[in-house]
């Protein structure tokens, strides 16, 4: 199997287990949400993204790198939550069968203190083909696998960030024994993002 082939087959394991089509595999999970928003960027979404105040700092951190402006709303969340109005899932404390949900770009985190402990990794899970491919290319320096870039055509913002194979390879491991329900993470430890934020200068 290439390092490709090794890559696709964590891809479609998760995939198919969350209950999505396509499987997008990145080196985190806060990668995987700045891939998504530049990608709802590109698609003409208002870049404007709405987050609960107490959320990992890499997740505004990620918005903002890509392009977007930050409103946060005090709000409770267990597993995951919705980035709106950007159709964005951030699912890094959930992982359980079926979990995908529909029309969204679905990110996961495979840090070792999550449920699937690759050490590092995440993935940006959807349904829709053309949006899978993008951001394959988005992940690798806009790049397509197997193509010399001066064969290659650059569409899209993009960044280096793929997974390399040796951690879809322990993904690969993991998932033989991973249960079909897992109790989400708590989240509480989390801190009160809205006020360090509003008086950082490059915010917005």
């Amino acid at each position: 199997m290439s390092p490709y082939e090794i890559v696709e087959a964590f891809e479609a394991e998760v995939a198919e287990y969350a209950g999505a089509r396509y499987g997008v595999a990145v080196n985190s999970c806060t990668s995987a949400i700045m891939l998504a928003s530049s990608l709802r960027f590109c698609q003409g979404y208002t870049r404007e993204a709405f987050l609960p105040s107490r959320t990992y700092v890499g997740v505004p951190q990620a918005i903002i790198a890509a392009g977007g402006r930050v409103v946060f709303i005090d709000f409770e969340w267990s597993g995951q939550y919705g980035i709106e109005p950007l159709r964005i899932v951030d699912g890094a404390r959930r992982f359980r069968r079926g979990m995908y949900v529909g029309g969204t770009l679905h990110c996961l985190s495979f840090h070792w203190g999550k449920h699937l402990k690759v050490g590092r990794g995440g993935m940006i899970l959807t349904d829709n083909e053309s949006e899978a491919n993008l951001l394959r290319k988005m992940r690798y320096d806009g790049r397509t696998p197997g193509v010399h870039p001066r064969d290659d055509s650059f569409i899209a913002p993009a960044w280096h960030v793929y997974m390399i194979p040796e951690d879809a390879a322990r993904g690969l491991m993991l998932m033989d024994h991973m249960p079909d329900d897992n109790e989400d993470i708590p989240w509480d430890d989390y801190p009160d993002l809205s006020e360090s934020f509003k008086v950082a200068s490059w915010v917005g």
